[in-house]
């Protein structure tokens, strides 16, 4: 076969096989989303017809929109979201009106209006969406009729809408404690698998499964960032949810505890780091390297016990055997233990203690557990562990 025949029936294989990813990822989040479809296609329709209906307002749009955006698919606390969209349509629509007043309608005026919009949104607040509806109401002010209701009628459909959303969260919302689970669950898994690259770097004393290592927890950080804050939104939820109010302090001990998994991942990427330049300067006796490598393998082994505790599998057992193996690991961590003499060695068992602190205090988090003890575990007698610093 020619060789063009197969570079051309390669490419053509590789889009086909992208196309299916994408595909099955799309049909993944509409099925995923058809809950949320459903309660938004509801608030928006009955926000529209309430204000139209009741309040008398002609085409009320803001109210099926701001419905909408309260109510969308992003990780924000919605109620932080609806305050926006309400207080950005009222301020907008004031400034737009009095701009109008003072300057007149035109291209050059709308075009000041929404300039000038924007930068007192962004002097308020720093949110999006606050910034976004301040300058579209503004624009409209300028460029559409003033509706028969007034101008501010549109303030106050934005809010009908606004509190449609705030009905739907809080009198049918989602569990609030099952995707904090799942995304400490995932993340966990993820720290499982840095700590196995790193024990695989020293087992074959190679410095590049040690900067892969590095690469996987440096991917996590964005991922970790938008966990916590979906977990603000979570908190919010058991706070104002009656149906959840009893689960709040769960989900407050998963938000303390997810902060302390990013800890753990941060601390992971200065020990992977640490860890590539020891082995390229061959700073470690190959007994060093054998101890090392063994209570890093320990260490990933407890960190997947901890998962499985905290995505509810056996939470018991799982957590106090996690707690047990790191307290154990723990008291292992110094250089003359592990047969390691040079600084730059003890260097590498300086940090990795810094991350089994993050670990123990993870695990001190967990269900059933106080806050702060885990860090008095010894590593020697009349030897604390290393504390960092608060962050």
């Amino acid at each position: 076969m020619p060789e063009s025949v197969q570079s051309e029936s390669a490419r053509v294989g590789a889009t086909f096989l992208f196309l299916k990813r994408r595909t099955s990822l799309g049909l993944r989040r509409s099925a995923n989303s058809v809950s949320r479809a459903l309660i938004m296609s509801i608030c928006a329709v009955g926000a529209y017809y309430f204000s139209e209906l009741v309040l008398g307002h002609q085409g009320p749009l803001f109210a099926a929109t701001s419905a909408i955006v309260a109510l969308g698919f992003t990780r924000d606390p919605r109620l932080r979201r609806v305050l926006e969209v309400g207080v950005g349509c009222t301020i907008g629509i004031a400034v737009g009106d009095l701009l109008l007043h003072w300057l007149g309608s035109g291209i050059w005026q709308a075009a000041l209006v929404v300039f000038l919009s924007i930068l007192l949104a962004r002097f308020l607040d720093s949110g999006v969406i606050f910034t976004t509806q301040l300058a579209l109401q503004s624009l409209l002010v300028v460029l559409l009729p003033i509706p028969e209701g007034g101008p501010f009628s549109r303030s106050l459909d934005a809010i009908i809408g606004g509190c449609f959303a705030l009905a739907a969260t809080f009198l049918i919302p989602k569990d609030p404690r099952r995707e904090p689970r799942e995304n400490l669950k995932e993340v966990l898994a993820e720290l499982t698998l840095v700590l196995r690259e790193c024990a695989a770097a020293l087992s074959y004393n190679d410095s590049t499964t040690a900067w892969h290592a590095l690469v996987r927890a440096r991917g996590q950080q964005q991922r970790i960032d938008n966990m916590r804050q979906g977990l603000r939104g979570s908190v919010e939820i058991a706070k104002l949810a009656p149906m959840y109010r009893r689960h709040l302090q769960e989900v407050e001990g998963m938000a303390r505890l997810m902060t302390r998994v990013d800890y753990a991942m941060r601390s992971s990427r200065v020990l992977a780091r640490r860890l590539a330049t020891a082995i390229n300067n061959a700073a470690l006796s190959d007994a060093g390297t054998m101890h090392l490598a063994e209570v890093v393998g320990q260490t990933a082994s407890a960190v997947d016990e901890l998962a499985a505790a905290v995505s509810g599998a056996k939470t018991h057992s799982s957590m106090s055997h996690a707690r047990n193996s790191l307290a154990e690991i723990a008291v292992r961590l110094h250089p003359r233990d592990l047969e390691i003499t040079m600084m730059e060695g003890e260097t590498v068992v300086l940090l990795f203690r810094t991350l089994m602190v993050d670990l123990l205090e993870a695990a001190d988090i967990g269900p059933g557990r106080g806050k702060g003890i885990a860090t008095q575990t010894p590593v020697t007698p009349g030897e604390p562990i290393f504390v960092r610093p608060r962050r």
